[in-house]
């Protein structure tokens, strides 16, 4: 019954082609921004700030940037977890070598360069498509994976391949605690995922969508093949880079390459199916199921009183984890934003029956 749009006149094309055209999402979405960035940080604990909402913050963000290239442009690829790692050693370089950059432009450097080896990996799909162009994505993470281990340079000549980021601020501003890291994090997400969806519903996202739909009607009403292939992969990897560098400098401090192995690029594209293929919002979805699911699994014996050994509770886990996942796509192929979505349309009409 308050979600209506009963009233609510567009008198305008650009009032009609907002992202939020009904002003109850519009009310909805500005309190959920004010308390992400007023109340959170100052009432949420550091356990939670670091353990749950950063790592949520910054896989969202890098789900968004996977999203667009699998759920909006149709390629797959399972090279995200390299990604990931040249944008947080990219940035780790530039922060190390030009210790004068600021912090910003460090983790927007970190996904440009990204952006270049997403692109090259991303040519094969010119020609390529389905488990083929997967394969050809997975040599790109073997790839990174190798290079940062065995090229010196990239860890400056660190035999592990593990580095270690030095303090960080930004525009004066000391980011050590738990919720600094968190509004830097917090203000990134917001900024990219408001691109994304702009990219997404303007000219170039309908580019992606047709190509994703079916690439040779898409080619013979005029669309370039090749340049919606390959900005759906820059525009991809550069997310996902970005999402990286704050990963390594945020979120863990000091890493390794297997930081960002082949789990993580099989776990992001997890959360693109379980949140929504095509779906900004979805991404979002997706890696709250994939971050908190764990968490509430690892308090269930608490709760109950139960004393499990640690390697028997990490089994069980993966096991309950791995037939939500199941039942989830079976309930819901569409994933978890289609439930959002049905669910919304349900209210506008209530009490009324469907």
């Amino acid at each position: 019954m308050f979600y209506r749009e009963n009233g609510q006149f567009k008198t305008t094309y650009r009032a009609d082609q907002q992202i939020f055209p009904i002003r109850q999402d519009r009310v909805f979405m500005a309190v959920l921004l004010l308390i992400a960035f007023l109340v959170v940080p100052f009432l949420a604990s550091d356990y939670f700030l670091k353990a749950i909402l950063i790592p949520f913050l910054i896989l969202s963000l890098a789900a968004v940037g996977l999203n667009i290239l699998v759920g909006y442009c149709g390629q797959i690829s399972l090279g995200s977890g390299a990604f990931m790692a040249v944008g947080a050693y990219a940035a780790w370089n530039i922060a190390v070598r030009l210790p004068f950059v600021p912090l910003v432009f460090q983790i927007l450097i970190g996904g440009f360069f990204a952006t270049l080896i997403g692109v090259l990996f991303g040519i094969p799909s010119l020609r390529i498509r389905g488990l083929y162009l997967a394969v050809a994505t997975l040599a790109a993470q073997f790839f990174v994976d190798w290079a940062f281990l065995r090229i010196p340079f990239f860890t400056n000549n660190s035999s592990s391949g593990s580095v270690s980021i030095p303090a960080l601020s930004a525009f004066g501003l000391s980011l050590q605690t738990a919720s600094a890291k968190y509004l830097f994090v917090l203000s990134f997400v917001v900024v990219f995922a408001l691109v994304a969806k702009n990219l997404v519903r303007g000219a170039i996202g309908r580019e992606w969508m047709a190509i994703r739909d079916m690439d040779v009607a898409a080619a013979v009403i005029g669309i370039r093949p090749m340049h919606a292939k390959l900005t759906a992969f820059a525009v991809s990897s550069f997310i996902v880079g970005v999402a990286g560098a704050l990963w390594g400098f945020l979120h863990l401090g000091s890493w390794e390459p297997l930081a960002f192995d082949l789990n993580r690029s099989f776990q992001l594209l997890f959360m693109v199916i379980i949140g929504g293929l095509g779906s900004i919002v979805g991404s979002f979805y997706g890696a709250a199921f994939i971050v908190l699911i764990p968490v509430f699994l690892n308090r269930i014996p608490a709760w109950f009183g139960l004393s499990i050994a640690v390697d028997i509770a990490t089994h069980i886990e993966q096991m309950i984890f791995g037939a939500l996942i199941v039942f989830f796509l079976i309930a819901e192929p569409h994933g978890l934003a289609r439930l959002w979505t049905i669910g919304k349309e349900k209210l506008r009409i209530w009490p009324f029956p469907h």
